[in-house]
């Protein structure tokens, strides 16, 4: 036992006093933050930009329509023929042209009009200008129909379903995708965990076996001890990471508090309300701006829950693709032999985050969520997806919780007396490339 610490504190210090370690556990957070805030930036900026369209209309139709926007301006030509407007337009650098002809009726002016641009238009400027013609062409045909201007006015009014739980909390749209896309981050990035750091174990096995050295180590210290030593070395040096990581988000969320003006008091404060009938949702939110409802139910994502599973399931699913790493590293003389065993290892947690984003947006609860989330190789990202719902009832079941942490400990004690088997043999052989049918008969060695 005495070695295996050893061993183990070996592998975490060569890790965290690694000067690229060190650089990206405090320079990863910043590059993140700063290029989320590039990206707001940039779109900020893209939108930002005013088009200018001319407008030829040579008909009695759409001579109020087309108003100016913050981002739209429209030039009136009055008195030029097509060509010359076409013309006229490329000169000033307008971005586009809108023609509408002069015809008998509204159908048929808004079916030979045209927008000419350069190039292939934006979708936004061109959806902007087709709703002006629907709202025209639709005004028409209800007034066709019979229906006056003050009908249509009522018609035309937007809706929106108030909801509310039983509790008289209201409810706001696009929770549900929200802490989807919440556990969806927590499963990839115990995906990205797993894939650096179990290329770091089978990358540390291949150094130390080309160099010969593990052939001192091994003199005197068990084989699988050291494959043990390395796999939680590295592991705890990724949980260390992560800790750090944690406190500069938790660090990066106070400071969003304090540039958003969101109130921390009253974080949660729907939740104190007294229960009572649901007869007029809007009343339950009254004095709270959309900012502040949002804020509320990201507090009632259970973080701490989140965050203590993060690390289990991050631990156990560690555990289990490391060894298989270890294995391979021991099985290989180099890194590009490794290219053969990668695939069917990442193939599994590929499939865990395409299949969990489809299933757990659409049913978290479904029997496709569940059997990722309860399957060995893929539960640590699929269940990690599910949890922000919670656990208990509207959320994970506890069985299924316990069920997947057991099978987690049971496949990971298995494949870590198969990796062993593997390890012990592939840790001395040299100059062979060793085949899937090689590494069958080392386990039964």
């Amino acid at each position: 036992m005495g070695k295996l610490a050893l061993i183990i504190k070996r592998e975490y210090l060569a890790k965290v006093r690694n000067k690229s370690f060190v650089v990206m556990t405090f320079l990863s957070p910043v590059l993140m933050v700063g290029m989320v805030a590039l990206i707001v930036y940039l779109t900020k900026v893209n939108d930002n930009e005013v088009h200018t369209i001319g407008v030829l209309n040579e008909s009695h139709y759409f001579s109020t329509d087309f108003q100016g926007t913050e981002n739209t301006v429209f030039v009136k030509y009055r008195d030029i023929d097509l060509e010359t407007a076409k013309d006229s337009t490329l000169k000033m650098g307008f971005y586009g042209l809108l023609y509408i002809p002069d015809e008998p009726t509204l159908e048929s002016v808004a079916n030979r009009s045209f927008l000419y641009t350069k190039e292939a238009p934006g979708s936004a400027i061109v959806e902007n200008l087709e709703h002006v013609f629907k709202d025209r062409l639709r005004f028409q045909r209800l007034q066709e129909l019979g229906v006056s201007v003050a009908d249509y006015e009522r018609v035309d009014l937007d809706y929106e379903i108030n909801t509310a739980t039983f509790l008289g909390e209201r409810n706001v749209k696009g929770v549900n995708e929200i802490k989807a896309i919440i556990g969806g981050g927590f499963g990839y990035l115990i995906m990205m965990f797993i894939i650096i750091y179990g290329g770091f174990v089978m990358r540390s096995v291949i150094e130390e076996k080309t160099s010969r050295i593990i052939e001192v180590i091994i003199s005197s210290v068990k084989p699988f001890q050291l494959m043990l030593g390395k796999i939680i070395g590295t592991s705890l040096a990724g949980i260390t990471q992560f800790a750090i990581w944690i406190i500069s988000a938790g660090l990066l969320f106070s400071i969003l508090i304090l540039v958003f003006g969101i109130d921390p008091g009253g974080l949660g404060a729907g939740a104190a309300q007294a229960p009572g009938l649901v007869g007029n949702a809007a009343t339950l939110a009254s004095g709270e701006s959309t900012m502040q409802l949002y804020a509320n139910e990201l507090f009632k994502i259970p973080w701490t829950m989140l965050i203590i599973f993060f690390v289990i399931y991050f631990i156990l699913g560690y555990l289990i693709y490391s060894s298989i790493y270890a294995a391979i590293g021991a099985a290989v003389d180099n890194e590009t032999d490794t290219q053969q065993f990668i695939f069917p290892i990442i193939l599994p947690l590929m499939l865990a985050i395409y299949v969990g984003f489809f299933s757990v947006f659409n049913n978290p609860h479904g029997p496709i969520a569940v059997g990722f989330s309860l399957f060995p190789l893929t539960s640590p990202i699929v269940m990690l997806m599910r949890l922000p719902g919670g656990i208990g009832e509207g959320g994970v079941p506890i069985w299924e919780v316990v069920v997947s942490i057991l099978l987690l400990l049971v496949t990971f004690m298995g494949i870590v007396w198969l990796a062993a088997k593997i390890y012990r043999v592939g840790i001395l052989m040299y100059g062979k490339k060793p085949s899937y049918r090689d590494l069958l008969t080392w386990l039964k060695y």
